[in-house]
C-alpha cells in the first residue's frame, strides 16, 4: 500500500486556496501510483473556523469545495476533514472519496471541549457506525485527532481488523506535544496491530500554531516515518517497503519554541494584510528577542525599531538598543518622550494638586509608558504597520504591564513566555553568533519609569516568579501546595493574588503565540469580577 502524506498549510476560510494545496497533492498521488492521499482534519476550512459554522454562506462554500475535491479524485482514493450538514447537525467529517464519488464518510465521535477547543459548540458527535472503509482492495480504519486519545474508544476499535489506520488532526503546538504525539501512537499502533498513521497542518492561526509532525509507525509502535515540524511537507509512505521511510530529527526545546514563535508571527501578520511591523526598541531583552524574531518571521527590510527614551533612560540601554539594531540590520528612529509627557504632566497639574495627590506615583511611571504606546500606534496608523508589542507571560501573569502603554498594539509576540524562558531563546539565539547584546542579557531587567527602578523592586526574583506562576497557571496547584515546595507562603499568596487581580489587564491584550498547555486567553478561562480568595 502507496500513501501519500499531504502536510498541508490550511487557512481558516479560504477554501479556494485550500482546495488548491489538495488538488496538487492529488496529482502527485495519482503520478505516484499512491492508493491514497490523506490530509488533515477539516483541511477544507482550516481549523478553527468557528463561529464561521454558523454563517449559511460559509456553509455553501464548504459544501462547493467538498464537491470539487470529490470531483476531482481518481484511483488514489483522497481522505480529508470538512465539516458536514445532516440535516440540523453539523458533524466534524472525514471524507474518502475516488473516482469522482464518495466511497465512505466517517464523523468524528470525541469532540474535545477544553484549552483552545470548542468543539461541542458545533458539532454533533459521530455514532461510530462504520470506522473502517474498504479502498482499493484495502482496509482502510479511520479516527478524528480526539478519538485516538480517548482509551474507551480505542479499546473498542482494537479488535477490528484493518490494513491500516488513519487518524486526521488539527493538533497545535507546546512544547513537549510531539513526543506525547508519538507516545500515544505507538501505543495504540501496537494494540490495534496495525500501522498508523498520523497526519497534522502547519501554520499559525490567532494564537495557536500548527506544528505538523505527521508520522507513522508499524503495527508495533515502531516509528517508520516522521515529517519536519513547522514545515509543510509531503511525502510517500510505501507499507509493501520494509524498514523507514524518513525520519526527521525533533529539534530541541529552545529550537521548537523558536520556529513557533517565527511561524506565528509571519502568519498572523501576512494573513491580517500586513507585510511589515513597528517594534519599541527600549534595550531590554524582551524588545530585542521580539525585534530579531520578527527578523526571522519577515525580514530585516520590513522591521522598524523605535527608540523611546525618557528621562530616566540609562545610556547602556540606548546603546544596547542601537547595537541591536545594527546586528539584526533594521532601521531606527529615536522619539524622545520627555517633551510628551511633561505637556501631560502639566495638563494635570492643577487637578492633582487641587485633590491633593501630586506626589508623584505609579500615575507618572503610566503616563510614560502611555506615551511610548501612543507614538508607536501612531507610526503604526501611518505607515500601516503592525504594531508588536513585548510583554512576557510573567509580566502579562502580575500585571507588570500597562494597559494602552507597553500593551498597546497589534500581536503579542512573547505572551505566552516566560521571562526565564525569553533569556533562555536569547542564549540560545546568540549560541553561533551575538545576535542579541550580551549586556541586554545580563544587566538587570528594568522598566526605567523611576530613578534606578528595578523589576526586583516589585517583583520575586524572576526564576522564583516563574516557578510559582508555572505551578499555579500550568499545574493547576494551590497555594499551599506551591508553598510545600519550598517557596514562602506569604509570597505565593502574593504571586497567586497579582495573577487574579490582573485578569482584566489580559481581557485586554492583543493575541500572542500559544507555547505552553495552558496560555493566556482560551486556555485558561478565569471570570474578572469574582469573590474567591487562595
Amino acid at each position: 500500500m502507496r500513501i501519500l502524506i499531504s502536510q498541508m498549510m490550511p487557512r481558516v476560510g479560504e477554501m479556494e486556496g485550500n482546495v488548491r494545496q489538495m488538488m496538487q497533492a492529488m496529482a502527485q498521488a495519482e503520478s505516484g501510483l499512491c492508493d491514497l492521499v490523506v490530509f488533515s482534519e477539516l483541511c477544507i476550512t482550516g481549523y478553527p473556523p468557528e463561529d464561521l459554522l454558523f454563517r449559511p454562506a460559509f456553509m455553501a462554500k464548504v459544501d462547493e469545495a467538498v464537491a470539487a475535491v470529490v470531483a476531482a479524485s481518481r484511483q488514489s482514493c483522497v481522505v480529508f476533514g470538512a465539516p458536514r450538514r445532516e440535516g440540523i447537525h453539523l458533524r466534524n467529517s472525514v471524507i474518502l472519496a475516488r473516482n469522482g464519488k464518495v466511497v465512505g464518510i466517517y464523523d468524528k465521535q470525541r469532540l474535545p471541549n477544553y484549552g483552545v477547543f470548542d468543539e461541542q459548540r458545533y458539532f454533533t458527535p459521530g455514532t461510530g457506525r462504520q470506522c473502517v472503509f474498504d479502498v482499493n482492495g484495502w482496509r482502510v480504519g479511520v479516527g478524528v485527532c480526539e478519538d485516538l486519545w480517548h482509551d474507551d474508544l480505542a479499546a473498542s476499535q482494537a479488535g477490528i481488523a484493518c490494513d491500516v489506520w488513519l487518524n486526521l488532526n488539527a493538533s497545535p503546538f507546546h512544547l513537549g506535544k510531539q513526543a506525547d504525539r508519538e507516545a500515544l501512537v505507538a501505543r495504540r499502533a501496537a494494540a490495534f496491530a496495525t500501522p498508523l498513521v498520523y497526519v497534522n497542518p502547519v501554520g499559525g492561526q490567532d494564537e495557536v500554531v500548527f506544528d505538523g509532525g505527521s508520522h507513522a509507525v508499524d503495527g508495533n509502535g515502531n516509528m517508520l516515518l516522521r515529517a519536519p515540524l513547522f514545515e509543510p511537507w509531503q511525502g510517500v509512505l510505501d507499507l509493501g517497503c520494509v524498514g523507514v521511510t524518513a525520519i526527521e530529527p525533533v529539534a530541541e526545546p529552545m529550537a521548537q519554541i523558536y520556529a513557533a514563535l517565527v511561524m506565528g508571527v509571519r502568519d498572523y501578520v501576512r494573513r491580517n494584510g500586513s507585510s511589515q511591523v513597528v517594534i519599541g526598541l527600549s534595550g531590554g531583552i524582551d524588545s530585542a528577542l521580539t525585534a530579531a524574531i520578527a527578523v526571522e518571521a519577515l525580514g530585516a527590510a520590513n522591521v522598524l525599531g523605535v527608540l523611546l527614551p525618557s528621562k530616566y533612560s540609562s545610556d547602556h540601554s540606548i546603546a544596547d538598543a542601537e547595537a541591536l539594531a545594527i546586528s539584526l540590520g533594521i532601521e531606527v528612529i529615536t522619539l524622545p518622550i520627555s517633551g510628551g509627557t511633561f505637556a501631560v504632566e502639566a495638563i494635570l497639574a492643577d487637578t492633582f494638586a487641587a485633590w491633593g495627590t501630586s506626589a508623584p506615583d505609579v500615575t507618572e511611571e503610566n503616563i510614560q509608558a502611555r506615551m511610548r504606546g501612543l507614538l508607536l500606534m501612531a507610526i503604526s496608523n501611518k505607515t500601516g504597520r503592525m504594531l508588536l508589542t513585548t510583554g512576557n507571560k510573567s509580566e502579562m501573569a502580575v500585571g507588570y504591564a500597562t494597559l494602552y502603554g507597553d500593551m498597546a498594539g497589534g500581536f503579542a509576540v512573547l505572551k505566552d513566555v516566560y521571562k526565564m524562558q525569553v533569556f533562555a531563546l536569547s542564549r540560545w539565539l546568540n549560541r553561533e553568533r551575538e545576535v542579541i547584546p550580551a549586556n541586554t542579557i545580563s544587566k538587570p531587567p528594568s522598566a526605567e519609569l523611576r530613578p534606578d527602578q528595578k523589576d526586583s523592586d516589585s517583583l520575586p526574583d524572576y526564576a522564583e516568579l516563574d516557578a510559582i506562576l508555572s505551578a499555579s497557571i500550568e499545574e493547576r496547584l494551590s497555594v499551599d501546595e506551591i508553598a510545600a515546595r519550598g517557596y514562602d507562603a506569604e509570597e505565593v499568596r502574593r504571586v497567586v493574588r497579582m495573577l487574579q487581580l490582573a485578569e482584566y489587564k489580559r481581557r485586554q491584550a492583543p493575541p500572542g503565540v500559544k507555547i505552553t498547555e495552558r496560555a493566556f486567553g482560551r486556555d485558561r478561562r478565569y471570570p474578572i469580577t469574582h469573590g474567591f480568595r487562595e
